[in-house]
């Protein structure tokens, strides 16, 4: 049996995915949970998240042939500004269940943005129900949105999806800027309009249900509605707009794109790189090497190695444990 492994985590909106593996290897074994992380009073609730990971990383233990855990990175939607009892309790509950001695907590926005990138500066727009756009010089972090669907995630999913939606209620009152395409694209999808209130405020997954609508709105860009390319274009700006907030301003400008809405192709992806080109001149936007699964593995590969160069933060990638302080001063690219 092999001596020791590395756990690899992404906690988000759909539930769990974990990989066991071992530095050199690669992943050996894999889970997917479609429970998600509760969230409570305290934020990310650590109890609820130790009672789903621990079996399951011990059955992939198993079936891995790893004797134990050396080092643990666990991507968690959320840990920014809801993970300070993650922080506080899951790396002594890893310890103890699992004889984990280093643990990486990570936001999803840093695993999402090594997962696309690699441990190099430049600047990832990760866009799916939300958006946010993350970037790095590996001196410090910078992120720019990701405010959740109320209050930001402008160019996301939801964000599509909502306009997408008031486009096709404007059809619907007779106002100006709607599409009679998008009224019956909506009248497909969820019946008739006026039950559109009742199917979306009462949801606590309301984000969700108007992110589902988004391919809709590229199907209609696609045919050349104009209320949907305007929706698409709009996107497009804020996205390039928030990745020249946190593109380093020294060396190669590289943007990377990751996350299911660039599924919608050409239609967002076009005016994206319009906007970008304005914004960031000479930029170079590159396609995602992985997901943020990916990117998590990448990390404990690199943690398990003891060259993790990636900037610490609290509250965007935090590393506890064993040895940290060694591999804090040998990645360190200011000394």
């Amino acid at each position: 049996m092999t001596a020791a492994g590395y756990l690899a985590v992404d906690s988000g909106g759909s539930g769990l995915r974990a990989v066991v593996g071992v530095r050199g290897r690669g992943a050996l074994a894999r889970a997917v949970s479609d429970v998600p992380v509760r969230t409570g009073d305290r934020g990310l609730d650590p109890g609820h998240f130790m009672e789903q990971l621990v079996p399951m990383a011990r059955v992939l233990c198993a079936e891995a042939g790893l004797e134990r855990l050396g080092t643990a990175v666990i991507g968690a939607a959320g840990l920014a500004s809801l993970g300070d009892a993650l922080r506080a309790e899951l790396p002594g509950g890893l310890a103890r269940e699992l004889g984990v001695d280093r643990v990486a907590l990570a936001a999803d926005a840093v695993t999402a943005y090594v997962g696309a990138l690699g441990p190099r500066p430049g600047a990832v727009i990760a866009a799916g129900t939300g958006l946010i756009a993350v970037g790095t010089d590996l001196a410090g972090w910078r992120r720019a949105d990701g405010w959740g669907h109320l209050l930001g995630d402008c160019g996301g999913g939801a964000w599509i999806g909502r306009a997408g939606l008031e486009a096709a209620l404007r059809a619907h009152d007779g106002r100006d800027g709607g599409s009679a395409r998008l009224l019956a694209a909506a009248e497909e999808l969820f019946g008739p309009v006026t039950g559109l209130p009742g199917q979306v405020y009462p949801r606590d997954d309301r984000a969700a249900v108007l992110a589902s609508f988004a391919p809709r709105v590229g199907a209609c860009a696609v045919d050349g509605d104009p209320v949907a390319v305007d929706v698409l274009r709009a996107a497009a700006r804020h996205m390039a707009d928030s990745a020249a907030a946190v593109c380093p301003a020294e060396g190669e400008r590289v943007v990377g794109c990751t996350g299911g809405l660039f599924g919608l192709g050409a239609a967002l992806v076009g005016p994206l790189d319009e906007r970008l080109a304005e914004r960031l001149p000479g930029v170079r936007r590159v396609g995602a090497e992985g997901d943020p699964l990916h990117g998590a593995v990448r990390i404990a590969e690199d943690l398990a190695a003891g060259h993790l160069t990636l900037p610490r933060d609290e509250k965007m990638l935090c590393v506890t444990g064993a040895g940290v302080e060694e591999i804090a001063r040998t990645a360190d690219p200011r000394t």
